[in-house]
């Protein structure tokens, strides 16, 4: 058993490591510009390797993609789960995302997407898939909390998150990603505050606004 363990942490191990060169690769290269072969190079072994770890270049994208969320999605997640006022968590929430969407990573995954995905369709799907829908559910599923509770009238949670995160990707986060802007922590809780009070107007109940 002890050397089973040894074996799976090493295969774990090396599993991170191609996900580690893949998510540098993508970034530098693109999508386009990363191939299986200089990956398995890079890495020191072969092409039969690497795909016995992931049997396509849309797999180890994924991975990659999955790799860069988890950690995010799982604070996202953290904040929704707070027991407090409507305002304030969704005022939490909009503060992580739009902090996480103007990082210099953040940018550099959606200008990468944005240039890959007409080309390649499957960059789009897989980012959707473990990016933003993940976050629209976790987003979706505390608002049906609330407007069970009754602090949110009663109104489409799917729709109340779409209008949610669509806000967050707004101005700053497109002059960060487009202009170069360098959004400061006071611009991101302008954002996060304005984004809150648009969302509290258009879904808070009567009692939860006063």
């Amino acid at each position: 058993m002890k050397t089973l363990g040894k074996r799976e942490a090493n295969k774990l191990g090396r599993r991170q490591a191609i996900v580690e060169i893949a998510a540098l690769s993508f970034m530098e290269h693109g999508y386009a510009g990363t191939s299986m072969s200089a990956i398995a190079t890079e890495l020191g072994g072969s092409k039969s390797t690497l795909w016995g770890y992931f049997p396509s270049k849309e797999d180890l994208f994924a991975a990659v993609m999955d790799d860069a969320t988890a950690e995010f999605r799982a604070q996202l997640d953290d904040v929704l789960a707070h027991k407090g006022e409507l305002a304030d968590t969704v005022l939490a929430f909009c503060r992580k995302f739009i902090t996480k969407v103007t990082s210099p990573d953040g940018c550099g995954l959606y200008r990468l997407v944005a240039a890959e995905s007409g080309r390649f369709p499957e960059v789009g799907r897989i980012f959707s898939s473990r990016g933003r829908e993940p976050v629209g559910r976790l987003l979706a599923h505390y608002f049906q909390s609330q407007i069970d509770a009754g602090t949110m009238r009663p109104s489409d949670p799917v729709r109340a998150a779409h209008m949610v995160l669509s806000l967050c990707l707004g101005d700053l986060h497109q002059r960060t990603l487009l202009l170069g802007f360098r959004a400061s922590p006071q611009d991101i809780v302008a954002e996060a505050e304005a984004v809150t009070a648009d969302f509290l107007r258009a879904y808070a109940s009567s009692e939860s606004a006063g």
